[in-house]
């Protein structure tokens, strides 16, 4: 198997799904194996949305095979980047169906969305620089947190769109705007709206 894979190797992805398809089933070993790292590199970016990582790495592996079925070298991009948005896209509805989020910590939030708008120009802070330090905190004021945690997160859940919300699910996996828009099936522009109009009510919100 490793003196086969040394010769796939040698191909492009693209010369591999040709071979795969021609009956070369050995293929799809060298390809999952080659792109194991990547589902596993998603699926713990994925993971703070909510579901077990193990499972967010099926549903990967899962989008992998969509993609070598679905791939065509005359519509599509290079394989890599069709197979990295099959993966994305197979993550994210599986959390979505799963209906399982996780709470995220207030200052992850904040820390998503620039410059204190508290400081002329935005003063070079991020809002979480702006936050005292947590180990300084009594009980009380972590308690307070929480609150504030809960009253963001019903904040978001009523104030943002149901399109702002999904983009900032995948914001928080660390995605740009132009990978977002690929995953949801949406124009760039338009997701890079949402997102800039998200950060505003979250920063109103705050």
């Amino acid at each position: 198997m490793v003196r086969e894979y040394e010769n796939y190797r040698q191909s492009t992805d693209e010369e591999l799904i040709h071979r795969l398809r021609d009956g070369e089933a050995a293929v799809m070993d060298y390809i999952c194996e080659k792109y194991k790292s990547l589902v596993r590199s998603k699926a713990k970016s994925m993971f703070i949305l909510g579901g077990e990582q193990e499972d967010l790495i099926q549903e990967g592996m899962l989008g992998l095979f969509k993609a070598v079925r679905d791939y065509d070298s005359g519509r599509d991009a290079s394989f890599a980047t069709f197979a990295d948005l099959c993966i994305s896209r197979q993550m994210y509805t599986a959390v979505q169906a799963s209906q399982r989020k996780k709470h995220i910590p207030l200052n992850t939030y904040i820390s998503l969305y620039g410059d204190d708008p508290g400081q002329p120009n935005g003063g070079g802070r991020d809002l979480a620089e702006s936050l005292p330090d947590r180990a300084e905190r009594n009980p009380e004021e972590l308690f307070l947190d929480k609150e504030r945690v809960d009253y963001l997160e019903k904040r978001i859940e009523k104030e943002l769109s149901e399109f702002e919300k999904h983009v900032l699910d995948l914001h928080m996996t660390g995605m740009s705007y132009t990978q977002i828009a690929k995953v949801l099936g949406r124009e760039e522009k338009a997701t890079d709206n949402a997102l800039q109009r998200l950060k505003g009510k979250i920063r109103r919100m705050l």
